[in-house]
This record gives structure tokens, C-alpha cells and sequence, in this order.
């Protein structure tokens, strides 16, 4: 049986269903200066916690802006539960930015208090279903509203996995009331380090989840790797323009479940901002004519 979800914070800037750009240290100076603009802006709160001025910084963004927490250090996996001092921070960044979305990943990386760099997967098993599950609730039940979790990009596949991602998900959503972010460059990611066709991997998911609970999109670009044994992987570090396999995966997204708020993910490499503003002004131009599409075959 679902779960009432928590209620929204009341005071929360929505995120309009455009395309907005994440915010990282580069940009601060010309996004205050009203010389970068975006229809909102998506930022680490990790990177925001404590005193300073960085929160004065996001606050100062946050007056001229929609803007989203997307957590990475919340570690949902984990069996030994949250760090209720992380939350604890979390919980008063949201209380002063009031976001209109707060999200993480599907993954883990803390164990017996040793933190690690990355976002770890999991075996989509029942026990693992548990664990997010309860975790979530807690989280939730801090920040006094429903967060969004992300699919992840993985790179090998568990042979314990007891259900499909898109199935786990799924069952996540109704277990916690939570919502769903579907990052659609960890489809691609994912499928081709998998071996899979990436349309079908994506088709299967959306046939999965429940569309009301896409709550949030994200776009990115990755790199690909080759190695000694001949073969390929596919990395996914955010350091290049969206890739036109999945800018096609996208507009097949849009016209699935239709219009969500969208964001243009880069963390290495990070351009100027204009280059970010093309990325998203492509993503709002291919969500319009995908609209279309899905307006015309329904009417």
C-alpha cells in the first residue's frame, strides 16, 4: 500500500517544466550579476551546508530563482540508516532556500562511518527494497516533504538482482511516496555498458514506472573509454555536450509522459555559461516539438 507522501514546503518557488541549468562555483559571479539567467537553477546542497557564504550565495540566487537541491551524500542504500547530522544540515538548507525540488540517487557510499567518493549501486533485491524504503521515510519525514530519486548510471549488473530497475523504482515510489528522477543520460549510460539497445532499456522503464511520479528530468553528456581488451565503457562525468542518442531518448521521453522541469547536468570540464544556456534553450526547443507530437497523436 502507498504511503501518504509528506506535504510540500508551503513557500517553495515551483520548477517549471522548462529547462533550467545546474549551478556550480564557476557561474556564481554572473548569475548574481543578472548576467547569466536560467528558468531555474539545480545545485549539490553538500556544497552549501554549514556557515559562510556560499548559503548566502544560494540565497541570493534563490531570490531571483526557482532553484532545486540535488543531494549527493545522503547515502539511501545504506543499511546502517542516515546520517542524522547531514540531514539535520540538509533539512535547515531547505528551510532557508525553500526549493522546489530536493532529490538523490538510488545508490550508496557510506558504511560503519567511512564515507566514499562515488554513488554506489545496489542488487534490486527485496532486502535493498527495505532499505531505501526505510531510509526514504526518514528523510522524508525530516524535510517534512516527498524527494525525488534518480535511476543510476551502472556499468555491470547484479546476478542477485531479484527485479528490473524500472520495477524497483517503481515499487520504491509506492512504498515511500516518493518521486522519481529520471535521468535519461544513465539510461544510455547504462544500456550500452550493458550491451543493451538503449531505446528499449529506456521504453522498458517508462513501461514501468509510473509517469505521475516523474517528477524531474536530467541531460548530460559522458565519455567513452576504451580498453585494452578492445571493448568500450561508457562513463558518465558530465563533461561534454549532450549526445544526439540521447537528445532522441529524450524527445521519446517527452512524448511518453509529456512536459517535466528538465536539467542540463555538467560537472567536469564546465564551460562558460552561454554554452550551458544552448543546452538548455535545445532542451526547451526538442520538449516543444515533442509536445507537438504527443498533442497531435492524442487529439
Amino acid at each position: 500500500m502507498r504511503r501518504n507522501s509528506p506535504p510540500h514546503a508551503a513557500h517553495a518557488a515551483p520548477i517549471p517544466a522548462r529547462a533550467g541549468v545546474g549551478l556550480r562555483f564557476p557561474h556564481h559571479r554572473t548569475v548574481l550579476a543578472g548576467e547569466a539567467r536560467s528558468a531555474w537553477f539545480e545545485v549539490h546542497p553538500e556544497n552549501y551546508l554549514g556557515d559562510g557564504i556560499l548559503p548566502d550565495i544560494l540565497e541570493n540566487v534563490r531570490r531571483d530563482h526557482p532553484v532545486s537541491l540535488h543531494a549527493t551524500g545522503l547515502s539511501l542504500g545504506s543499511a546502517g540508516g542516515i546520517n542524522q547530522d547531514h540531514l539535520a544540515a540538509i533539512a535547515a538548507l531547505a528551510g532557508r532556500i525553500e526549493p522546489g525540488l530536493i532529490s538523490d540517487h538510488l545508490s550508496w557510499s557510506a558504511a560503519d562511518g567511512a564515507h566514499l567518493p562515488d554513488l554506489l549501486p545496489l542488487p534490486y533485491t527485496r532486502e535493498a527494497l527495505d532499505i531505501f524504503a526505510r531510509n526514504i521515510e526518514r528523510v522524508q519525514t525530516a524535510l517534512g516533504r516527498a524527494i525525488l530519486i534518480e535511476n543510476p548510471s551502472v556499468y555491470l549488473s547484479f546476478a542477485h538482482s531479484e527485479m528490473r530497475e524500472g520495477e524497483f523504482l517503481a515499487a520504491l515510489a509506492r512504498r515511500s511516496g516518493c518521486g522519481l528522477l529520471l535521468d535519461v543520460n544513465n539510461v544510455a549510460v547504462s544500456a550500452a555498458n550493458l550491451g543493451e539497445d538503449a531505446g528499449v532499456r529506456l521504453h522498458r522503464m517508462l513501461d514501468d514506472l509510473p509517469a505521475a511520479a516523474i517528477g524531474e528530468i536530467h541531460l548530460a553528456g559522458h565519455a567513452v573509454r576504451e580498453l585494452a581488451n578492445g571493448g568500450q565503457v561508457h562513463i558518465d562525468d558530465h563533461g561534454s555536450p549532450v549526445s544526439e542518442d540521447v537528445w532522441n531518448l529524450y524527445a521519446d521521453t517527452i512524448r511518453r509522459i509529456g512536459p517535466r522541469p528538465t536539467l542540463i547536468e555538467w560537472d567536469t570540464a564546465i564551460p562558460e555559461f552561454a554554452r550551458l544556456a544552448d543546452e538548455a534553450a535545445t532542451a526547451d526547443a526538442v520538449m516543444a516539438d515533442a509536445c507537438e507530437v504527443r498533442h497531435a497523436a492524442a487529439g
